[in-house]
């Protein structure tokens, strides 16, 4: 039996170099026609099929980007939720697959609950060539390991001003600038004046942001300011929304008449438990999230948010992995923020909204 062609016979056959091969079938558009078209015909005489095995073994590379974010699952939500809920992890995975696709990649994903993202990421990061990573998901001194060996992409929130670490590409969303205006809006078009924040035990860098929207938007309106959120959370689970929700009916002095949640799942928690108590949304109290998941058009009512363009995020993280990889970018470090936009529905009082 003949042994099957290989790169090393496909690269002399068409007189360029094994990792000009590997670029044909991994990342065509960066090689030019005509080289692309001669690698292509020597190929098909020989009878190659490129091997996502010998590829690795030829360039060193494996042909995988590697994601790591923490566990958001809910497990107080209903099994029939997971499709309609669509939580801001999954859309970040969707964007980055495509466009790994696009560029001959495969993505491999990693999801830790705190306190096991350790030997997760050291797993994960031993079998991609590039890597992304939720911020706050992976210690400082493991970042700084991996990343002396490949590229990595940090994806929200800031880089914690861990010096170390001003030497990673970076995408953020305008978390602040998004809950300000949100904020605003319940204010000066709704004439609320008593809304209440509701965060996390130990806020991430993007919730932390989120709050500096929030009290920026209080004080240029003349309303109280609050220095922390009115209840603080474990996790950001709907179960913890429902909760937050009650203890804001039955705190002293009143309830107030804005419940603004750090993420629509929260939200969707205190929609239900609202609607439990017979208080009316948004004629009793409004309430709104962030984030822009699916499920936040699809409960009654219609949740007010803020949309992230969580798909975008991961795209535009793949982008950045590849060019790196292949050198089309060098140099110093990118910093990304992408752009927010305030969805207007029902839970607010302004209809169904977009």
């Amino acid at each position: 039996m003949t042994a099957a062609p290989t790169v090393y016979d496909v690269a002399e056959r068409s007189g360029v170099s094994i990792a000009t091969v590997s670029r044909v079938y991994r990342n065509p558009d960066s090689v030019r026609a005509a080289t692309r078209e001669r690698v292509l015909a020597a190929a098909k005489e020989l009878g190659y099929v490129p091997s996502g095995n010998a590829r690795g073994l030829a360039s060193r590379s494996t042909g995988v980007l590697g994601l790591c974010f923490p566990d958001y699952a809910d497990p107080a939500a209903d099994a029939d939720d997971d499709d309609a809920a669509m939580l801001y992890s999954d859309q970040i995975i969707r964007g980055m697959e495509r466009a790994a696709r696009r560029h001959g990649y495969a993505l491999l994903i990693a999801a830790s609950l705190q306190g096991g993202p350790e030997s997760l990421v050291a797993k994960v990061a031993g079998r991609v060539d590039g890597f992304a990573v939720m911020a706050r998901t992976v210690p400082t001194e493991e970042l700084e390991v991996i990343s002396r060996r490949r590229p990595v992409v940090m994806l929200a929130g800031p880089r914690e001003g861990a010096e170390s670490l001003d030497h990673l590409d970076h995408i953020e969303v305008a978390n602040e600038e998004g809950q300000r205006e949100l904020t605003r809006h319940l204010i000066e078009d709704h004439g609320l004046r008593r809304p209440a924040y509701v965060g996390t035990a130990e806020e991430s860098p993007d919730v932390e942001a989120r709050f500096r929207g929030f009290r920026r938007a209080c004080r240029d309106a003349g309303v109280e300011v609050p220095d922390e959120p009115a209840v603080r959370v474990g996790m950001m689970t709907q179960a913890e929304g429902a909760r937050a929700a009650g203890l804001l009916c039955d705190r002293p002095g009143g309830r107030p008449d804005a419940f603004v949640f750090a993420n629509d799942q929260m939200a969707v928690g205190a929609l239900h438990a609202l609607e439990r108590r017979g208080v009316a949304v948004p004629d009793d109290v409004v309430v709104t999230g962030f984030d822009g998941i699916t499920l936040s058009r699809l409960v009654r009512p219609a949740l007010t948010t803020v949309r992230q363009p969580m798909v975008r995020m991961g795209e535009e993280a793949t982008e950045i992995l590849v060019q790196r990889l292949t050198g089309e970018r060098s140099g110093d470090p990118v910093s990304l923020m992408l752009p927010v936009s305030v969805a207007r529905r029902a839970s607010c009082g302004c209809g169904e909204g977009e």
